[in-house]
């Protein structure tokens, strides 16, 4: 048997970290809203030290996601929070701003860094780079295509981790761009109205109307999210076969029981490779029971692991 690649998903419960521990993840990103982005659900400290035993008990780990753009306000608590973490034993951190990091070495150094710069970790060198300053993984830019990330992993010094499922963030400002725009219309949204993930709203492009983009607004301003989902089942031995260290299934806006199911599927195919990657075969069976789930308003697609993206 080789090493088998770690199944990450995101959770934003504790009620979420179990489904998804017993559907196979072997690590969960979890986190809180003030320091993380993009998050299924915002997390206290007590709920990150529940989930933490709970992974910990069954030999998973937990990692923070701490990759909000930090300003001035939040350094001020920067240090508190590392050092809860700390004290309640979680594995590692996502971040993209060097305070953070500095935080950690500091504070609670046998936590893990994982460097996660979103679109701009596109080389060897650079993802090294902080790997001298002590990084340990570097999450791969969703905008890599698969040669680029395979010729890769033999030149890193550090883990890689590549999203293989789920929707990708295209866009974010610190703004409230729907409220503004509604009020540009003449229709205000009170501060008590909701504009979050479960209100369901989304962009229309005049040329693409078949193609809708989920858009949000939370705390950190607004965001905006592919209209397709990436699915890289078919071809995950090509990454398994690479070495890399971790995949994610990106869990955000999805159901509960979707995620479940995808998260079963990926372990499936994960373990059936590990045993014995020269009689592995992809199953067309498994992207059916995809597909079967699929919100028809939302294509599985290859993202940009069979394009070539122009920075």
């Amino acid at each position: 048997m080789i090493r088998k690649p770690e199944l990450l998903a995101a959770a934003g419960s504790v009620a979420e970290a179990n489904v998804y521990f017993e559907a196979g993840a072997d690590a969960l990103v979890v986190g809180e809203d003030r320091f993380g982005m993009r998050l299924p659900g915002s997390m206290n400290p007590d709920h990150i030290r529940e989930v933490t035993e709970l992974a910990h008990a069954s030999g998973r780990k937990i990692y923070v996601c701490m990759n909000n753009l930090m300003t001035n306000d939040l350094l001020a608590d920067l240090p508190d929070y590392v050092k809860t973490l700390g004290a309640i034993g979680v594995d590692g951190v996502e971040f993209n701003d060097p305070s953070v990091l500095t935080s950690v070495k500091t504070i609670a150094p046998q936590i893990k860094l994982h460097w996660n710069a979103e679109m701009t970790a596109t080389n060897y060198s650079t993802a090294n780079y902080w790997g001298s300053k002590g990084a340990s993984r570097v999450i791969l830019a969703r905008e890599l295509n698969m040669d680029e990330i395979t010729e890769m992993k033999p030149q890193l010094q550090v883990e890689a981790q590549v999203q293989i499922h789920g929707m990708t963030n295209i866009y974010h400002s610190k703004r409230r761009l729907v409220q503004s725009y509604m009020a540009h219309q003449g229709r205000p949204v009170g501060d008590e109205e909701n504009l979050g993930k479960e209100r369901g709203l989304f962009l229309i492009e005049a040329e693409r109307q078949e193609e809708k983009y989920p858009i949000y607004e939370d705390v950190n301003g607004t965001h905006i999210m592919s209209s397709e989902d990436i699915c890289i089942l078919e071809d995950l031995h090509l990454l398994m076969s690479a070495g890399i260290d971790s995949f994610k299934v990106e869990t955000l806006l999805k159901p509960l029981s979707y995620n479940e199911k995808v998260l079963r599927i990926y372990r499936n195919a994960i373990d059936l490779y590990a045993a014995d990657p020269n009689a592995y075969a992809f199953q067309e069976a498994w992207m059916d029971e995809i597909r079967a789930i699929q919100d028809p308003e939302r294509e599985l697609s290859f993202g940009f692991f069979y394009k070539e993206q122009v920075y």
